[in-house]
């Protein structure tokens, strides 16, 4: 088990005022700010710029000599510029003494490219995972990452925080007799977490393809959504057309009312209007990554800042 590479508490006892400095980069969509509240820990932005040849500047704006650091940059569009800026701060960070360096990373991208689909690819999330050790990250905190075994990759401690609470939460009290459902058995897990927290059941969607005419459908494997308010639940909400079918399908057989929700709203190009338009009634996201117009945000910086104060004591 993962949780089993957690180390419960690190030393802090020779800082007598916070117990470390939270360090901002350019993709944080506001979660430093919020885990550095909880934590009453120093919040300090990243010096950043952009060279006219389109290569990233970083500076450290003040002293981490012998500090425990959490840098936070999440790795949304442009991931390739994000990831390379949250190495340039890592470094630094190192180099410039730091005590313990912990990376929150709320959405990191290439997760899901975690093996070799076809011959020569390039496993891309073992990439960056080694990388992020490689600059001198310690510990490495994500949010629901697709798939978690890949966070063997990363050789130091690595924690992945459910969004599932976060987003359970925001449907407690608001819907009676749910049904939560899956897109696939891989994300069979979220749907239990998930129908847990909020006291309903939960379900996987199967998906068949008439051999006649190729029209694809999909269904939950085994429960009936008939007068049930259905949740549909994944990690990652790109396109949105496995997330759009399922709802009118769902609709069609009977079910009162649908709601989407995930931890990463990618979002690419007109995803949020084909939910819509699918009749999905309301679509709830974290605040991993910057959420479209229409989309509700529910934050998961209490989560990870939960996390951080259980790593340090």
């Amino acid at each position: 088990m993962l949780e089993d590479k957690v180390v419960k508490v690190l030393d802090t006892s020779y800082y007598p005022g916070n117990i470390m400095i939270v360090l901002g980069l350019t993709a944080t969509n506001g979660v430093d700010k919020e885990i550095a509240e909880a934590l009453k820990a120093s919040h300090v932005v990243v010096e950043h710029k952009v060279f006219p040849d389109g290569e990233s500047y970083i500076r450290i704006p003040v002293s981490v000599d012998n500090e425990h650091v959490v840098i936070v940059q999440s790795t949304y569009k442009p991931q390739d510029k994000h990831l390379v800026e949250l190495l340039l701060a890592i470094e630094a960070v190192k180099d410039l003494g730091a005590k313990t360096i912990t990376v929150v990373t709320p959405y990191l991208a290439y997760a899901r490219q975690d093996k070799r689909f076809r011959t020569g690819e390039a496993i891309s999330i073992k990439t960056i995972l080694r990388s992020i050790r490689c600059a001198g990250a310690d510990t490495l905190i994500v949010v629901e990452i697709h798939k978690e075994h890949v966070l063997t990759y990363f050789t130091g401690t690595a924690i992945n925080v459910s969004a599932m609470d976060a987003l359970a939460e925001y449907f407690k009290d608001k819907v009676e007799n749910p049904l939560v459902l899956a897109p696939d058995t891989g994300a069979l897990p979220r749907a239990k977490r998930f129908a847990e927290i909020i006291g309903g059941d939960y379900d996987y969607l199967e998906k068949t393809r008439d051999r006649i005419t190729g029209e694809v459908k999909v269904r939950p494997k085994t429960i009936s959504v008939k007068g049930r308010v259905v949740v549909i639940v994944d990690d990652i909400i790109s396109t949105g057309k496995t997330m759009a079918l399922a709802a009118k399908q769902a609709l069609e057989n009977g079910a009162r009312e649908v709601y989407a929700a995930c931890a990463h709203a990618l979002f690419v190009d007109d995803a949020y209007e084909r939910l819509k338009k699918a009749g999905i009634r309301e679509v709830v996201a974290t605040n991993t990554v910057p959420v479209p117009k229409g989309v509700v945000s529910v934050s998961v910086a209490p989560y990870i800042a939960k996390t951080i104060s259980e790593l340090y004591g």
